[in-house]
């Protein structure tokens, strides 16, 4: 019979296994984007199995960079991911803060039905709602417009993030709020200096997760925008599916491309998110 020490350290070792494969599973298909995109055509159109890519190239990122998509520079159709992608991050996070601060606070008739209409809503597939969102852009004269893909994308993921911070504006003590209005703050100032900065890792995480869903947006994009020249980098990649066959190496290098702006702002705003973690366990 094994001792309880024994036990515990296979247990800590399976544990370890289990992470290290959900880990491997996890960022597989990344690593095989980011190689392929550096694979010659020869590794790239085989049946064999490669791992790694022997004959290293950069002719498939050059390509992409000199040639652009469909006669237009790439950096066009990253620009605008970038304006959907930043635009639905700004306006969603004002809207999500104040609904969540309202639903959190106040108790107000249709207060419930709201907060279950909200989970209604995160349970409809975009696909569904594409007719009328579509209808909806048409009647204020923002189709074929970036503003009108980022009014669908606020409308999309502003559920989610309403119900987030509805928790984060519910954590924080009331007290607070109360000492700073018997300390002579008014309303706007208990609300910038005092909630603000303790809700603020939530907001952060609902700006990553709106921000990586308007940036890999497809579908919307697909139908909202005609102009080529306002083409978000998920629509430009489609050119690369032809007639004559599928150019997987532009693919996966464009991909790669795409990639670097999510883990860039990933990493900038993380820093927030932790800064913010410890600035409301400080003042907490």
């Amino acid at each position: 019979m094994k001792s309880p020490q024994a036990r515990r350290r296979l247990g800590k070792a399976t544990l370890n296994a289990a992470g290290a494969l959900v880990f491997l599973v996890a960022v597989f298909p990344v690593y095989w984007m980011v190689s392929t995109g550096f694979k010659a055509n020869d590794q790239i159109f085989t049946t064999e199995f490669i791992p790694f890519p022997t004959h290293f190239t950069f002719e498939h990122v050059t390509r992409v960079l000199t040639d652009g998509v469909a006669g237009h520079s790439i950096w066009l159709y990253m620009r605008n991911s970038a304006i959907v992608a930043l635009g639905t991050v700004l306006i969603g996070a004002v809207f999500a803060l104040l609904s969540a601060t309202a639903v959190a606070r106040f108790r107000f008739k249709g207060r419930t039905p709201f907060l279950a209409l909200l989970l209604v809503a995160q349970m409809i597939p975009a696909e569904a709602l594409l007719i009328p969102l579509f209808l909806g852009v048409k009647r204020l004269g923002l189709y074929d417009q970036l503003l009108g893909l980022i009014v669908t994308q606020v409308a999309l993921t502003l559920p989610f993030g309403i119900w987030m911070l509805r928790t984060f504006v519910a954590a924080v003590p009331k007290s607070l709020e109360e000492a700073a209005w018997i300390d002579g703050a008014s309303r706007f100032t208990t609300f910038w200096k005092v909630l603000f900065p303790l809700v603020a890792p939530g907001l952060v995480a609902t700006s990553i997760f709106s921000f990586i869903t308007a940036w890999n947006e497809l579908i919307m994009a697909l139908y909202l925008i005609n102009d080529p020249l306002k083409y978000t980098m998920p629509v430009a990649l489609q050119y690369f599916f032809g007639q004559k066959g599928t150019d997987w190496g532009a693919i996966m290098a464009s991909s790669t491309m795409m990639t670097v702006p999510v883990v860039i702002f990933f990493l900038l705003v993380q820093r927030r998110m932790v800064s913010g973690l410890v600035a409301g366990a400080v003042k907490g």
